[in-house]
C-alpha cells in the first residue's frame, strides 16, 4: 500500500496542478535564476566542465521555451496548426539535438 499512494501522487493531475504551482515559465525573467545560471556557464567555461555547461545551457533553454510557450498558449481548437505549438516542438527537438551532440559526439 505504501508504494502504491507514493506511485499516486505521480499522477497526471498532480505533475500539472504542481507545474502551475511552480510557474517554471517565469524563472526566465528571474535576475537571481538568471544571474546563478551565468555564473556557473561562466565558471563551467573557465574549468572546462562540459556536462556542467551542456546541463546548465538545457535548463536556460527549456525555461525560456516554456516561458514563451506558456506567454502565447497551445490551444489547438479548430486544428492541429498552432504556430506556437511548432516553435515549441521544433526548439525542443534543437535543444535535445545540441545536448546530444555536445554531450555524445563531440570531442575535445
Amino acid at each position: 500500500m505504501c508504494i502504491r499512494d507514493s506511485l499516486s501522487t505521480l499522477s497526471t493531475e498532480n505533475i500539472i496542478a504542481y507545474m502551475d504551482q511552480a510557474k517554471v515559465g517565469d524563472l526566465i525573467h528571474n535576475p537571481v535564476f538568471l544571474g546563478i545560471m551565468g555564473a556557473l556557464a561562466v565558471i563551467s567555461l573557465i574549468m572546462k566542465w562540459r556536462m556542467l555547461l551542456v546541463a546548465n545551457l538545457t535548463v536556460v533553454g527549456f525555461a525560456g521555451l516554456m516561458s514563451y510557450t506558456l506567454e502565447r498558449g497551445t490551444n489547438i481548437e479548430g486544428g492541429l496548426t498552432n504556430d506556437t505549438l511548432l516553435v515549441f516542438v521544433g526548439v525542443g527537438v534543437l535543444i535535445i539535438g545540441a545536448v546530444i551532440y555536445f554531450l555524445f559526439i563531440k570531442s575535445e
